[in-house]
């Protein structure tokens, strides 16, 4: 009798089962990374979406929303209502682009830039709190960010 036929079989993966999925490990994850954020985001008067919106402002002001919504794979009809809560806490101002009327143009104003101060310890929070090594976590998001670029990718073909 050869060694295979004694040794037992791991029976197959149920392709299903919940906890198989890659996209619940994801959602899930989702869902815990935005409950960490939210009692430091509470701080600052923001969602998490806006916290994102935010983020890319303080990266680079003066955009129109298309080139937020880019950066952030939402759709205008999204980052509307978004963007006039912003506005209504008088952290960004949203005004017509001067050569193209159609298009709106976001610009953070003195608080919405004050705000970042505030929030310069919020990533390394979130570091400690996810237990992981700052290495880690930036290859998951280079990973991460593969996986979306090929869901992006074969979506649109």
């Amino acid at each position: 009798m050869s060694k295979s036929a004694n040794t037992p079989r791991t029976p197959p993966l149920d392709p299903l089962a919940l906890d198989n999925q890659f996209c619940f490990a994801l959602y899930s994850t989702s869902l815990a990374m935005t409950k960490t954020y939210k009692p430091f985001l509470d701080k600052l008067g923001l969602t998490y979406p806006q916290y994102l919106v935010m983020l890319v402002l303080w990266q680079q002001d003066d955009v129109l929303v298309k080139s937020i919504g880019e950066k952030l794979f939402l759709d205008s009809g999204t980052l509307t209502p978004l963007l006039k809560r912003l506005e209504a806490s008088a952290l960004i101002e949203r005004t017509r682009d001067e050569t193209d009327e159609r298009q709106v143009r976001i610009t953070l104003t003195k608080e919405g830039r004050a705000l970042k101060k505030k929030a310069q310890s919020i990533p390394h929070q979130i570091l400690c709190a996810s237990g992981q090594t700052l290495q880690t976590l930036e290859n998951l998001r280079s990973q991460l960010s593969s996986v979306r670029e090929e869901l992006t990718r074969t979506g649109d073909e």
